[in-house]
């Protein structure tokens, strides 16, 4: 019988903590809002007796629980954990899959982006934990749902993150012509309940994070600008479909290159965004140590 260790994770949101385990734990993407919703899953039923838990995800290789404010993460997660330790070890099923209802209702819809060529599709599910980008089929070889979308002969490129998928589109193809299409496909995809993206890629995903932050040691001021990016930037982007993420920051030129995802990439409007926006934020909340912002397309 496997051994399980849990580790606790912080995430940028104070009431979510991921409790990552050494094994994986299931195949899909689960998650649920109360004790009913949770029928198939007897960990998380077991996790809802706990009178602060207000929300499960189950993914993989972690379990997310968000919290009401009754308490702080820092006075039950160590009880928490300890809890799913002694679950796991004790060879409790963590969701009876087989019991998974193949179609699931699920509601996807359009939205515009400042990108003419990208298309914002959203979700009324989490359907990935963090960004995935893929700019062509071969890239896209261990997230199912971006390689379908790659056999339509108008998608140039997909890019996912939490509950939506921004399409970017060739030129031979009018919205008016694909939107329907895409959102029906999308739509029917998520409904059978198929992976969005393997469990291997998503193994692959956390290492990678792991052994970035292994590898990267960011000075003060690199690190300052992150935390700006993280909290003021990335969710105006993610409304619009995109992504930014810190690449470097040059001290003697005072220079922060970004690199720009999903419908960021290529947007004719991003060179205005990223002058009057970004560069005009850094400049006024760092003064003299940031003198331009230039941005890669991802």
């Amino acid at each position: 019988m496997k051994e399980y260790n849990i580790t606790v994770i912080a995430t940028n949101n104070p009431k979510i903590i991921k409790l990552e385990a050494n094994h994986f734990l299931v195949k899909g993407n689960y998650e649920y809002k109360n004790i009913d919703e949770a029928k198939n899953s007897p960990l998380a039923q077991q996790l809802f007796y706990l009178p602060f838990i207000k929300t499960v995800y189950i993914a993989s290789n972690f379990v997310a629980l968000e919290r009401y404010d009754i308490v702080t993460w820092e006075d039950v997660k160590a009880d928490v954990a300890q809890q799913l330790v002694e679950y796991l070890n004790a060879g409790e099923p963590v969701v009876n899959e087989e019991d998974v209802q193949k179609k699931q209702p699920v509601t996807v819809y359009a939205e515009v982006t400042p990108n003419p060529s990208v298309m914002k599709f959203v979700c009324n599910k989490r359907i990935v934990p963090s960004t995935y980008e893929f700019k062509n089929i071969d890239e896209a070889k261990d997230a199912p749902l971006a390689k379908e979308l790659f056999h339509l002969p108008f998608v140039k490129e997909v890019f996912m993150d939490e509950n939506y998928v921004s399409v970017t589109k060739y030129d031979v193809a009018d919205w008016d012509e694909i939107n329907m299409q895409l959102r029906e496909f999308i739509r029917d995809f998520l409904a059978d309940g198929k992976d969005v993206v393997t469990a291997e890629a998503l193994q692959k995903k956390e290492e990678s994070k792991q052994q970035e932050k292994v590898n990267l040691s960011y000075d003060d001021t690199s690190q300052q600008i992150i935390d700006i990016l993280e909290e003021y930037v990335k969710p105006a982007v993610a409304s619009d479909g995109g992504n930014i993420q810190f690449q470097s920051y040059e001290e003697e030129s005072g220079t922060v290159s970004v690199i720009l995802q999903g419908a960021c990439s290529g947007c004719p409007s991003s060179t205005f965004t990223l002058k009057n926006g970004i560069e005009t934020m850094l400049k006024n909340m760092m003064g003299d140590k940031i003198r331009e912002v230039v941005a890669l397309n991802g």
